[in-house]
């Protein structure tokens, strides 16, 4: 539903709850980061209001204003889980933490759509008789599986064919696609890009 139309009434329900989950998801993150580390870090808050609107995109048409606040919640405190997970469990360089924002609230979204949907839309969808609702709501669990399946096709696909890809062009690539130490250490902005993003940080010499 996050399209430019707005064929029906419904683009207003999913305006709110788009807020509403922005909103809850950068409180959440906010609260989180201030009980473990003792500030309220800025860059976590926002990266919480962006995991916010990634979960909330799948099911913003189908949920209560209230389940998208609980939608935003749950993304704001993954988003913290999840990126101390990928820096200091799997050792990845992520310094925008996308993969948590993106890839674990979007992988959430889909989830929680099978959770929170409260049937009072989506009549006719692909052919279905009958409002989306799931299991919070009376629905059952038909949904949630169906959530549940699209979430492995999407890991499996995106992942697959990610690291197929980088597997590849690192077994092409002389030296491999790692860059060198030296060069992590002057900044991939000028070694890579031939421009300088931090101009006044001394170590971003090429």
């Amino acid at each position: 539903m996050s399209t430019l139309a707005a064929t029906d009434l419904r683009f207003t329900v999913i305006i709110v709850n788009t807020l509403l989950a922005a909103t809850a998801g950068s409180f959440a993150a906010w609260m989180l980061v201030w009980k473990l580390w003792g500030n309220p870090d800025p860059s976590m808050i926002a990266n919480g209001m962006l995991a916010g609107l990634v979960a909330i995109t799948a099911p913003c048409a189908f949920v209560s204003p209230r389940g998208a606040v609980a939608i935003g919640v749950v993304a704001g405190l993954l988003v913290v889980g999840g990126v101390v997970f990928v820096e200091r469990v799997l050792k990845a360089d992520d310094p925008v933490g996308a993969v948590a924002v993106h890839g674990f609230n979007g992988l959430w979204g889909m989830i929680a759509l099978g959770l929170f949907a409260d049937g009072t839309y989506g009549d006719g969808f692909n052919g279905v008789k009958g409002a989306v609702t799931d299991l919070f709501y009376g629905g059952g669990a038909s949904q949630l599986w169906a959530q549940l399946i699209g979430v492995v096709v999407v890991v499996a696909w995106a992942f697959g064919v990610g690291y197929a890809f980088f597997r590849i062009q690192d077994a092409l690539t002389p030296g491999g696609i790692r860059s060198t130490e030296a060069d992590e250490i002057a900044g991939l902005d000028a070694t890579e890009m031939g421009v300088l993003a931090y101009p006044d940080f001394s170590g971003s010499e090429a």
